[in-house]
């Protein structure tokens, strides 16, 4: 999670991610339904402009806001945000995510194959979930309280969750890859976050193992 409050206005203001972070603190209730309020309305107005955006922005325009997707980390997960914010929002209204999504990939590949090629094309898009639950976040909370390790995703789930507070500990251990493996691209970077949320200093000990100071 990019917590940076010094980025200049997107759809939110710096005064409003010091809100959600915690670090801005509105001394009257109607004050925080009014910041929470005035956070939605933009949210739903950012939404509906990408409709404007897909229509109407130059191709060069979007290929420079794109031009950095492969090298710049923070950017290529705030696109996965983006679409995790999505399908969570979809799905607590009962809706399927494939109901937003396919459409979306069938017209675009549509639209591309007609401008590059020159071709009409049939588009086929499938898109299927599996879950299987590995463990609980109690569990996880519970090695946390006798000082076992967890893995970052863990620690962050925790984190997103809500109930749970990883800043009450004094270290906290993270096993950050798999022994002969080693860590994958994208660690160290979702490390480095982590720690910045959590306002924790990190110590890399090796490939697999790291402890956040909070």
């Amino acid at each position: 999670m990019n917590a940076d409050t010094d980025r200049e206005r997107g759809v939110l203001s710096p005064a409003d991610r010091a809100f959600l972070l915690g670090e801005r603190d509105l001394e009257h209730p109607q004050s925080r339904r009014n910041a929470r309020a005035r956070i939605r309305q933009r949210v739903h107005d950012a939404m509906l402009d990408f409709d404007l955006l897909l229509h109407t922005l130059s191709n060069d325009d979007r290929q420079q806001i794109f031009d950095e997707v492969h090298t710049d980390e923070a950017f290529l997960d705030a696109l996965r945000a983006m679409l995790a914010f999505t399908y969570v929002g979809t799905a607590e209204q009962g809706m399927a995510f494939e109901e937003v999504l396919l459409p979306a990939v069938r017209s675009s590949e549509g639209a591309m194959a007609a401008k590059t090629q020159g071709e009409n094309v049939d588009v086929e898009v499938t898109f299927e979930v599996e879950t299987t639950p590995v463990n609980s976040l109690e569990g996880v909370a519970a090695r946390l309280e006798t000082g076992s390790p967890v893995t970052p995703r863990e620690l962050f789930s925790l984190i997103m969750e809500g109930s749970h507070d990883p800043a009450q500990y004094d270290e906290i251990t993270l096993l950050t890859g798999d022994p002969g493996v080693g860590s994958q691209p994208g660690d160290e970077q979702f490390l480095e976050r982590l720690a910045s949320y959590l306002d924790a200093d990190l110590e890399v000990e090796s490939e697999t193992r790291a402890v956040l100071y909070p």
